[in-house]
């Protein structure tokens, strides 16, 4: 990346100045070394972003960014309705609230030692994984719209999970304003068999145990103990919600001329938030977060049954479920006032801090548990929300650790059978369906995690609470 073109405000945060089409600056949150990782193209998508209707504040970059469609992957915009904002597809993404679950399970490592093998076999047995995965469950068309307007809470309804998981599921499960009949029949259809699946690609479940613990306080609240077993799961709103996104992005750059938008590329496509085509995305994309929050509720309880058979009595505790690829109506302080903004995160978590009216009791003195996806190799982090991130990133952190190269790279670079032969030599056991599935996963494709959360701290957008290594990896 041209260093040039930024300003350095802090060792954590870079300026891009305005310029051109750009209505508001540029803010990307990285150090140095984590800017050196990344391309041109970043800066050009935050410039870009930049450069659409109605935006408020900065378009920002989180210090995991990277190139993405549309917007940068790390990608943080807000729009304000009252001045022409815009919601745009490719703010949000193809797998619409891919996000991060996280659960207790009271064991400690020395307990999985003995059935490593045979829970790890059991998972991939009983967690459908891979491109085009099928479920056991198969909904009719009646059953599948239930789905899009209940999320997590028809999961719970059907006897998967427990009433009281709602409460640690952002929006409690359930994604309001959701309108089943903006979805497509066609994406309809792509889903119906594939409730309680895992996909591919980036998608995971891990069985990893806290490594080490950094915030007492906030590891105390959040119920994890140094040494215990977690289960973390990755996933999103599979064929569904890269449906919707292909068709309302379609139909967006189809009509943005009406609109009087000038994109800096189709893949930008936007319409204002008070459209036909905008409010038909928002009721869309709500009814895709719905799917992707009764995905992740399925799979947690296949996981927990699939413990019990191992450990008899175990039950899987749920700590939080985070969405990474939303727009939401949020209010925001701008300038010493509140307003009502959509604020869109492409590869970006809801980072909020103590005392937030929004977090579950139990949470809200230490903040929102913010769930950090590392590589295969590299571990994962919990962190929790801040008081700063509501103030300076419209409450948004990092998602993950960021690719430092395309899956083509990867594919080309490494094979499968290598990479997961020396993760075992590490004593972590994978279990995939595609060779070729881990090899553009390889950990050696992202950055360093550990860097990036140490970056994401410094800057004041989340904070360490503990630190997880992955001993079992189900991946598609």
């Amino acid at each position: 990346m041209d260093l040039t073109r930024l300003t350095k405000i802090s060792e954590t945060e870079w300026r891009l100045p305005k310029r051109g089409a750009m209505r508001v600056p540029g803010t990307l949150f990285a150090n140095e070394a984590l800017l050196g990782q990344m391309d041109d193209e970043v800066l050009r998508q935050v410039a870009n972003v930049a450069g659409l209707p109605g935006i408020v504040g900065a378009s920002l970059a989180m210090p995991d960014a990277h190139w993405g469609y549309g917007f940068p992957i790390g990608g943080v915009a807000a729009f304000d309705p009252d001045e022409g904002g815009v919601v745009s597809a490719g703010g949000v993404g193809f797998d619409i609230s891919c996000g991060v679950r996280c659960h207790r399970t009271g064991l400690r490592e020395a307990d999985l030692a003995p059935v490593k093998e045979r829970l790890a076999d059991l998972l991939f047995a009983r967690i459908p994984a891979g491109v085009g995965s099928h479920g056991a469950l198969h909904l009719n068309r009646r059953e599948l719209e239930r789905v899009l307007v209940d999320g997590a809470a028809w999961a719970v309804k059907e006897g998967y999970g427990s009433p009281g998981d709602l409460e640690l599921i952002e929006e409690h499960g359930r994604m309001t304003g959701a309108d089943p009949a903006e979805v497509s029949n066609e994406a309809k259809d792509r889903q119906q068999d594939e409730m309680g699946t895992l996909g591919s690609g980036n998608h995971y479940l891990e069985v990893q145990v806290v490594e080490r613990v950094v915030d007492a306080v906030a590891a105390r609240a959040f119920g994890l103990v140094e040494g215990e077993l977690v289960v973390s799961i990755h996933c999103g709103s599979r064929g569904l919600g890269h449906q919707v996104c292909t068709e309302l992005q379609k139909r967006m750059a189809r009509e943005a001329p009406h609109h009087g938008l000038v994109l800096p590329e189709r893949e930008l496509a936007a319409a204002p938030l008070g459209s036909a085509t905008g409010l038909a995305y928002l009721g869309a994309m709500r009814a895709a977060i719905n799917c992707a929050l009764a995905n992740r509720q399925i799979l947690g309880e296949l996981a927990s049954r699939a413990f019990a058979e191992v450990f008899p009595g175990v039950r899987l505790g749920l700590v939080y479920d985070v969405s990474h690829n939303t727009c939401k109506e949020e209010t925001h302080v701008v300038d010493g006032a509140k307003r009502r903004l959509f604020v869109h995160r492409k590869g970006a978590t809801r980072s909020l801090g103590p005392g937030h009216r929004d977090l579950p009791a139990a949470y809200r003195p230490v903040g929102q548990p913010v769930l950090i996806g590392g590589s295969m190799g590299t571990g994962s982090w919990i962190l929790a929300g801040t008081h700063e991130a509501e103030e300076r990133s419209f409450a948004s952190a990092l998602h993950g650790a960021g690719r430092t190269m395309s899956r083509k790279q990867a594919g080309q670079r490494w094979r499968g059978e290598d990479v997961v032969r020396r993760l075992g030599e590490r004593g972590i056991l994978v279990r995939t369906v595609s060779w070729r599935g881990v090899a553009e996963e390889a950990p050696g494709a992202y950055k360093d995690v550990d860097e990036v959360v140490e970056v994401t701290a410094a800057a004041g957008l989340a904070r360490p609470v503990a630190q997880l290594r992955p001993l079992i990896v189900i991946k598609g």
